[in-house]
């Protein structure tokens, strides 16, 4: 029976998976507001957000809840639909990739998950970070990894495409306590950080990380978003990071593994708040702020 009852969940993750990601909204009454903000209103660094592939979290989507915290803080928050290149570039300072994806995984979460950028794509925001650009580079769970990686190799960095879960299950926290948030800049004043599902990767030797996965982590890859079973690939995962920041050049970047801690959002059908408005979260407003504050310094 209790295999039964197993593969019908499973089977009805099947077919409900993306539709099920699909069911987050921005939460319009979040709180927004900063209290001592970084710089004047309007007059901070040009901060893009990139909506021109098929990212799953825009300027205008459910990433407004960021755009807003970033515009309280002082920034100028625009979206950004051209691809990238020197000429779409010259006008920003910070650009923020969230979960980009290749057009044949739009609607269709399921391997192959090939890259979202083209090689030229990569190869100019590389530049443009060498010469004094900021990145803060963020993908999900399986699919989003694939979407990213063309931009995440070009730093020295690798997803694994799939997802990343706490063994045993509960909240994902990263805490000093236990060693998962660790000592940096970005980290001063936070105590803990909550992510709401999202992956696993390895940082180039240069890197310094934020986030680890310790105490009991299992990294699932399977070819369906959402869809697991006992023969679904999997891999140990503590140790992994969550996030992490490389300076390049005269530029910085911030790659992270999860993007709802970064937005305010209400999931599924009960509304349940997901992000920085989470009563779970408290702290990660602040860890946002500082993740953009340290991108902007220097």
């Amino acid at each position: 029976m209790r295999r039964r009852l197993f593969l019908a969940s499973t089977a009805a993750v099947l077919v409900a998976g993306p539709a099920l990601a699909r069911q987050q909204e921005a939460d319009r009454t979040a709180d927004l507001g900063v209290a001592r903000p970084a710089f004047a209103q309007g007059q901070g660094p040009r901060l893009a957000i990139d909506g021109g592939h098929n990212n799953f979290h825009t300027v205008d989507g459910r990433y407004a809840p960021f755009a807003a915290v970033a515009r309280a803080d002082g920034y100028r928050v625009a979206g950004l639909t051209a691809p990238l290149s020197a000429a779409s570039l010259e006008a920003v300072d910070l650009l923020v990739v969230a979960n980009p994806l290749a057009p044949r995984n739009v609607g269709e979460w399921t391997l192959p998950t090939p890259g979202a950028y083209t090689p030229e794509e990569a190869s100019a925001l590389k530049a443009w970070v060498e010469a004094g650009g900021r990145l803060l580079l963020i993908a999900d769970h399986m699919p989003f990894p694939g979407g990213a990686q063309p931009l995440a190799e070009a730093f020295g960095f690798s997803f694994d495409n799939g997802f990343a879960k706490k063994t045993g299950g509960g909240p994902e926290f990263f805490q000093r306590q236990d060693g998962s948030l660790l000592d940096h800049p970005i980290t001063a004043g936070i105590d803990r950080v909550q992510s709401f599902t999202g992956s696993s990767f390895r940082a180039p030797p240069a890197a310094k990380p934020l986030l680890v996965l310790r105490g009991g982590w299992t990294i699932l890859m399977p070819a369906k978003a959402w869809a697991f079973d006992k023969d679904t690939p999997r891999h140990d995962g503590d140790g992994l990071l969550r996030g992490a920041t490389l300076e390049v050049g005269k530029g910085r970047v911030v790659v992270m593994g999860e993007a709802a801690m970064f937005t305010a959002q209400l999931a599924g059908a009960q509304g349940r708040k997901m992000g920085f408005n989470a009563p779970t979260a408290p702290q990660n407003k602040a860890f946002l702020l500082n993740v953009l504050r340290w991108l902007s310094a220097g």
